[in-house]
């Protein structure tokens, strides 16, 4: 579609940010930028670059994950097969190493390799020793918006110590823990409602219909398609969290088989809520923890009940065991939701417009598991994917390394996010042939 801006429909984001953007979080409109859609018509600065942290408990199948071919030639894997669609938008890297994992110290090979896979630093016994990687990136660029960062959950088990529970870290032991209820989530961002109000069973967008009535007479017809668009998101939203049954607004204890839920349809309303707040500009750094570390959550949408999903990556007794081939397919069932999750996020980040173009074109995303082979423990020959196109990511390739965890991490933070990062734990420099 080309690019449509006229003087008369042109807008100031700071006169459209006073208004209902505090209580819609509407995102930016044609009429804000300038007439190729590169830069914002009142000041002529760029729309920023985003970040996401992605993080999926235990680990992978890698016969079932990893592809055979490096290069652009790379076969899509049964796991990665959701990325399909996608393939020029992502970077696979496996090989990397988490050496602060195997660090002597207290903890099983859960917590160690949660907190060196954060932080690049060892477990303390409590939690993550120092930042995890989301908040030295939200240091450097998250001052200017609302939220320097927010902190996405999905499943609400609370089995473990902190560092299994919690992926973000401010610091020593100081956990950030996600937000893993989505009506929460939902009003963080679009104010929150009183009894009164919800007992009156209203719209949040009851509040502004006068000011969105006022914004759309001085939008040019685009502008007034997407304004009726993404107020028509928003409700759509708040319908699908209101629908959600009672015992979905709490967390349950680990002891109770609480996790017997949709954690997909939670998983895309969180999804639907961060793409929302990157795109009204309330933050531009998050972390996604779809399941825990050495998570337990059972999968009745693929079927499998039996046992959860840390005694499918072992043989105890409650499941196949994933040295056997019934436990690998298993598992790569598993391994395979966690991708189409992820494929969905980039599906909404890539249909949400901005400027010339597409908030995954402004995002890099980079989804790590805690583990490699999930029945070893292993920390070494680490699988990730890198999605998004913030820096100029090399994409449709499958890059074999022996770099660290570290050394990725300070390449996107450098390259997608622009942090000039000098050092990271476990990090000897940055990985190279990500970026172009």
């Amino acid at each position: 579609m080309a690019f449509v801006h006229t003087k008369d429909r042109s807008l100031s984001r700071r006169l459209f940010l006073r208004g209902v953007t505090t209580n819609l979080a509407l995102p930016p409109l044609v009429a804000m930028f300038n007439s190729n859609g590169t830069a914002y018509a009142a000041t002529n600065a760029k729309p920023v670059n985003r970040f996401v942290l992605w993080f999926n408990g235990n680990g992978i199948v890698e016969r079932y994950w990893i592809p055979t071919e490096t290069g652009s030639d790379f076969v899509m894997t049964p796991c990665l097969s959701p990325l399909a669609p996608f393939r020029n938008d992502i970077h696979i890297v496996t090989g990397l190493d988490n050496p602060a994992a195997r660090l002597p110290g207290p903890g099983n090979d859960h917590h160690r390799s949660m907190s060196a896979l954060m932080t690049g630093t060892q477990f303390t016994g409590r939690g993550a020793g120092g930042a995890s990687i989301d908040q030295h990136v939200a240091a450097k660029v998250g001052g200017d918006s609302r939220f320097r960062s927010i902190q996405v959950g999905v499943s609400q088990e609370s089995f473990g110590e902190s560092v299994q529970r919690n992926m973000s870290w401010a610091g020593f032991d100081r956990a950030l823990p996600p937000e893993m209820l989505p009506h929460k989530l939902f009003d963080r961002l679009f104010g929150a409602r009183d009894l009164g109000w919800v007992n009156r069973k209203k719209s949040v967008l009851d509040a502004v219909q006068e000011d969105a009535a006022s914004l759309r007479k001085s939008l040019g017809a685009e502008d007034r398609n997407r304004l009726e668009e993404h107020l028509a998101s928003v409700r759509d939203v708040e319908r699908s969290i209101a629908s959600l049954p009672p015992n979905y607004r709490k967390v349950d204890p680990p002891e109770f088989d609480g996790d017997m839920k949709d954690w997909p349809r939670i998983a895309k309303l969180q999804s639907e809520l961060l793409v929302h707040a990157f795109a009204s500009g309330q933050t531009r750094v998050a972390s996604y923890m779809l399941t825990k570390c050495q998570g337990l959550t059972r999968f009745p949408w693929l079927g499998y009940t039996a046992a959860r999903h840390h005694d499918y990556t072992h043989r105890d007794g409650k499941a196949p065991g994933a040295d056997t081939l019934d436990g690998q397919r298993i598992m790569r069932d598993i391994c395979r939701w966690h991708v189409e999750e992820f494929a969905w996020l980039l599906g909404r980040l890539k249909a949400t417009p901005e400027g010339d173009g597409n908030l995954l074109d402004r995002t890099s995303l980079v989804f790590v598991h805690e583990h490699a082979e999930a029945n070893d423990h292993k920390n070494n020959g680490l699988s990730v994917i890198i999605a998004g196109h913030a820096g100029g990511l090399v994409t449709g390739h499958h890059t074999r390394t022996t770099g660290t965890i570290g050394d990725l991490y300070m390449a996107v933070a450098n390259r997608a996010m622009g942090t000039a990062m000098k050092e990271f734990p476990s990090a000897r420099k940055e990985l190279s042939g990500l970026f172009a």
